[in-house]
């Protein structure tokens, strides 16, 4: 069913504009949302024209997860989070791509989605170089 390789990925320009490029794991391009009021981290797999997660292969299905579950057991960590909303919506974006969004009852969002919720604010420089450097560290990403 998967027919794709890493060596053809590219990444939505979408995901390009929104996003700081934090690295690589086995499967997945790791991103970090540019918006300072959410530790928010999405997988890309590294895999083109996927669309949905039951398009990928059984291996892939299982790396994504595994990788899913490193990434959230991280922002839990770090961040301290009351709750870890993970998703792979695609409505605006269709490459295949995994949301990780640490929450707290003072995000302005809560209790609601974040999706659609207000604008994004961009982090300021000194915070996110501490962000990714604490996020590449501890997930030990390959550039």
């Amino acid at each position: 069913m998967d027919n794709s390789t890493p060596d053809r990925f590219s990444l939505d320009p979408q995901l390009a504009r929104d996003c700081h490029v934090l690295g690589d794991l086995p499967l997945s391009r790791v991103l970090l949302l540019n918006d300072c009021r959410y530790p928010w981290v999405i997988l890309v797999p590294r895999r083109d024209g996927m669309r949905e997660i039951y398009q990928l292969g059984g291996d892939d299905r299982r790396t994504l997860l595994d990788e899913s579950c490193r990434v959230a057991a991280l922002l839990m960590q770090a961040f301290d989070g009351e709750k870890l909303n993970i998703g792979a919506l695609g409505n605006l974006v269709p490459q295949l791509h995994l949301h990780h969004v640490v929450r707290h009852r003072t995000d302005p969002a809560w209790p609601g989605p974040v999706w659609g919720h207000s604008p994004a604010v961009p982090y300021p420089e000194d915070v996110l170089q501490q962000r990714k450097r604490l996020i590449k560290e501890g997930l030990a990403l390959r550039d």
